[in-house]
């Protein structure tokens, strides 16, 4: 049996929670260097950011909005060896606002790659599966592939245009029966659609492959997150609703530390999150939107348990559970279910 290569998942993925204190703030304990870093506010609406070292501290995309990114040295103002240094914007640094973010492990360096028909910047962690990718756009509807430097085949990748406003594109290898015909959007509750964001083209092991969206065009500066699954730390898979308080289990091979899901067969359902940190105890249902500027929520009817090898449904939610109805989801672990060792972790 190939039991998980990560002992630790948290050396790779950890959630970070702190109160603002309305000055400059050093957040640490992540416990390394973080390269990309996804924050909400909790306690107060405001849209969530994502900031990742290829592209440089200060430099934010809000994951509810279309926005071009933006430089601002009161947010995210560094990476540091054991976190990051925060300075006193509101929307991160609030004087006693309650903050959370999620935060993942590159290479804490760049690489170029040329696996692509256009050269590509990669910090990639091929151990956890994870890549941040940055290129330069061709005109659009001229077709090229990227390198993403994982090895491996991405699972999901997040995308979005640097430059100018334009929607999040997100590639999910469970979307559909064909997901490389079909797309989201992280910053929108649509339902998924056929267009050749990817040019109808499933990523490699080396290359993704850019259609003919019309945020691919000349010299368009652009991000994307790459995502492949390692067993027993990560997870890209879709469920079936039932529409039953006694909702269905999802096996993901690890006890969860953090999950994104989505309904994806109808429109209007947003991107949900949640983790082991701010709901320590089951029920999780400690609920905050990637796509919105919602506070922290316990009343949108998603209550799950996460157990100690994947999570359990117990609502009727049609952003969950809707009966008949396919949802997606991105789950990291906070242990797996079998260490390296052999040996079963423990439930909640």
């Amino acid at each position: 049996m190939a039991y998980s290569s990560i002992v630790k998942p948290e050396d790779y993925f950890n959630t970070k929670l702190w109160t603002g204190n309305g000055g400059t703030q050093s957040i640490t304990g992540i416990g390394y260097a973080p390269d990309f870093v996804w924050i909400k506010k909790r306690t107060d609406a405001d849209g969530a950011r994502i900031f990742d070292t290829v592209r440089g501290a200060a430099k934010g995309i809000f994951t509810n909005s279309t926005q071009a990114e933006t430089t601002v040295t009161s947010e995210l103002s560094a990476f540091d060896s054991d976190g990051f240094t925060l300075g006193a914007s509101d929307a991160v640094n609030g004087n006693t606002k309650s903050y959370v973010s999620w935060n993942w492990l590159g290479a804490n360096g760049t690489a170029s790659n040329s696996d692509g028909s256009v050269a590509s910047t990669v910090s990639a962690n091929t151990t956890a599966g994870f890549s941040i990718v940055t290129w330069t756009s061709l005109a659009s509807g001229s077709n090229y592939t990227v390198g993403h430097g994982l090895g491996s085949a991405p699972a999901m990748i997040i995308l979005k245009g640097r430059h100018e406003s334009n929607n999040w594109m997100v590639y999910h290898h469970k979307n559909t029966s064909s997901p490389e015909t079909d797309y989201l959007m992280l910053d929108d509750t649509a339902a998924t659609a056929d267009y050749p964001v990817w040019n109808d083209t499933a990523p490699t092991s080396s290359v993704f492959t850019c259609g003919t969206w019309s945020g691919f065009d000349a010299g368009g500066t652009m991000v994307a997150y790459c995502f492949a699954e390692k067993k027993g730390y990560s997870k890209f898979g879709s469920y079936t609703g039932n529409g039953n308080a006694d909702g269905p289990f999802i096996y993901t091979g690890f006890k969860p530390a953090f999950l994104l899901y989505k309904q994806i067969t109808d429109s209007g359902k947003s991107w949900y999150m949640n983790d082991n940190k701010r709901n320590v105890h089951n029920p999780v249902n400690g609920v905050l939107l990637a796509d919105a500027t919602d506070v922290e929520n316990e009343s949108h009817g998603n209550k799950i348990d996460f157990l100690s090898n994947g999570y359990k449904i117990h609502h009727t939610g049609t952003t969950i559970n809707a009966n008949g109805k396919t949802h997606i989801y991105m789950a990291f672990a906070e242990a797996p279910f079998v260490n390296s060792n052999g040996v079963p972790t423990n439930a909640r």
